[in-house]
């Protein structure tokens, strides 16, 4: 049959100002992946700088940092707070994700980072990727990126400490 994708949550640990008001809640960002199994490798996760996300109320009472794209294809799943409705609560830009600690499922490490990705497409998915760069050469090269070039770091605001190394 067709792959499933699997949502993985990354719980969101410190919370840009224009989202501040969800603090104290449990608020994710979350991709979809094919490949679940490789998720011990994550290193970190990526959102497109320029884009915007919407916090959307969620079961469970969870608030999921996703595209609204993404949004629309959870209500219809019966994901959502209200069944086939999905209001925007709020709006973040992945620039001011950046930087952000997540708690990641499955990774050895103990905070992850959103890093910028000029290639993601907020059509397909949620529009954030997580980050297996011992699985996926995008990734690695990715993040390779922003480990070895000053400039880039800069124009987005990267600290190079948030660039986890890997094996």
């Amino acid at each position: 049959g067709p792959q499933e994708y699997v949502g993985i949550k990354m719980k969101l640990l410190d919370f840009p100002d224009s989202i501040k008001q969800f603090v104290g809640k449990n608020v994710y960002l979350v991709a979809a992946t094919l490949r679940a199994e490789t998720m011990y490798g994550q290193t970190n996760c990526y959102v497109l700088p320029e884009a915007e996300y919407g916090v959307y109320h969620m079961k469970n009472d969870e608030y999921f940092v996703i595209s609204e794209r993404a949004a629309r294809n959870f209500a219809f799943q019966e994901m959502t707070h209200v069944e086939r409705k999905f209001p925007r609560l709020a709006t973040v830009t992945g620039q001011d994700l950046i930087g952000k600690a997540l708690k990641a499922p499955l990774t050895s490490y103990e905070k992850v980072y959103a890093l910028p990705m000029t290639t993601i497409s907020m059509t397909k998915g949620t529009g954030i990727v997580t980050s297996v760069p011992s699985d996926s050469p995008d990734d690695w090269a990715a993040l390779r990126d922003l480990q070895t070039k000053e400039g880039l770091r800069e124009k987005y605001n990267v600290k190079e400490e948030w660039c986890v190394p890997f094996a």
